[in-house]
């Protein structure tokens, strides 16, 4: 997960907090962020899965699109219908090149009077410069001056109401303004951990006192990156620059369920006949879980092989999974592997390890959504 820069790291409102705290920070995406606190990834992890954890994504790129026809402008960028996105709704889709590939996975939030993005942190700039070529007429703009917190697990919604009893009336992936300890805030409900939660767009410099008022809740812990990426892991949710690249279409990640029907049959995006094809005759290769059989773990970049020694993929994603108490992995396979069930050798310091392929996320998300909607496997 860290990074090495050569430019000096850049600091989060949260910094400071982050240092008090005990925090052991890491570089990643240009910014000194905190990988782990004093209780470790462990407990960090298991914390969010039984109460409430509260993480620091002011590293991620804020955006703010308007103009005349800014919804359509958009859609031709990127495979997911967002003509079809109702006021307050939220939706998750990629920005595709001409290969089919993804540039960059993001959220965006019809607000009515313009579309609200939340891009990676490592693609912010890039995305930027790919977003005003292609947008033409319209005000595009980041939103420096906003930091960007995130309450996730099952008492997210107990402690966010005792602030702002509205938020307790969002449904998963829909967002609305809100006032929390005074603040005016944009929160979303949606999240990174396969659990409920809530992100929480605020100004910079009220950033750190809203903080501390969320951490001062006794359900609430501070959460590094480590125990981000193992609940992520264990919901089957991609990290951008490892499970998904420029070099990876969103039929073979395993994100169709992100392109609309619409979509799927008028194209009109970057790589779209690529994808249509794909959706037609099936991809080389797909994404899915595998379980080692040992305690190994298979990190990224270890070779999958097949019983006969045959390399079949490569992992992506691997580490151990604290709510499973075992290792657990995502990579890319042959199409013809890529049934449950199917066993794989996986490379492990050149040793082949048994292990299996499995469905997709190894975690039951808990999301909460009202019946008959249909997003809750985003990232």
């Amino acid at each position: 997960m860290p990074d090495t820069d050569r430019e000096p790291p850049r600091h989060t409102p949260l910094h400071g907090l982050h240092a008090e705290r005990g925090a052991k920070m890491v570089t990643f995406s240009g910014y000194e962020m905190p990988v782990r606190f004093p209780a470790g990834i462990l407990a960090e992890h298991r914390h969010t899965r039984a109460a409430a954890g509260l993480f620091d994504v002011s590293h991620m790129g804020q955006i703010a699109f308007s103009g005349a026809d800014a919804a359509a402008r958009l859609e031709a960028l990127v495979p997911g219908d967002i003509l079809g996105l109702a006021p307050g709704r939220m939706r998750y889709t990629q920005l595709t090149n001409e290969a089919g590939g993804i540039l960059d996975d993001f959220m965006v939030t019809n607000r009515g009077d313009h579309l609200f993005l939340v891009v990676n942190a490592g693609c912010k700039a890039a995305d930027l410069t790919h977003l005003r070529a292609g947008l033409g007429d319209g005000s595009l703009e980041m939103h420096e001056d906003r930091a960007l917190l995130a309450l996730q697990g099952p008492a997210a919604v107990t402690v966010l109401a005792r602030f702002a009893p509205d938020c307790a009336e969002l449904t998963f992936m829909s967002g609305r303004d809100s006032g929390i300890d005074g603040v005016g805030c944009f929160v979303t409900r949606s999240g990174y951990t396969g659990e409920d939660g809530f992100e929480i767009s605020c100004p910079a410099g009220a950033a750190e006192s809203l903080a501390r008022r969320l951490l001062d809740e006794p359900e609430v812990e501070p959460i590094g990156l480590g125990a981000r990426d193992s609940l992520r892991l264990e919901a089957g949710l991609c990290l951008y620059g490892h499970d998904i690249d420029a070099e990876t279409s969103p039929v073979e990640a395993g994100l169709l369920w992100s392109i609309g029907k619409r979509r799927r049959a008028e194209g009109g995006f970057p790589g779209a006949a690529v994808i249509q094809r794909q959706i037609a005759e099936g991809p080389a290769r797909r994404r899915v879980g595998i379980l080692p059989d040992d305690r190994a773990p298979a990190r990224e970049h270890t070779q999958i092989k097949d019983q006969a020694g045959t390399t079949i993929g490569a992992v992506t994603s691997g580490g151990f999974a604290p709510s499973l108490d075992r290792p657990i992995a995502m990579g890319y396979v042959r199409a013809d592997r890529a049934a449950a069930d199917t066993p794989v050798e996986l490379m492990v310091r050149t040793k082949g390890r048994p292990g299996r392929v499995t469905k997709l996320p190894f975690r039951p998300a808990r999301y909460h959504k009202k019946r008959g909607r249909d997003d809750a496997r985003h990232r």
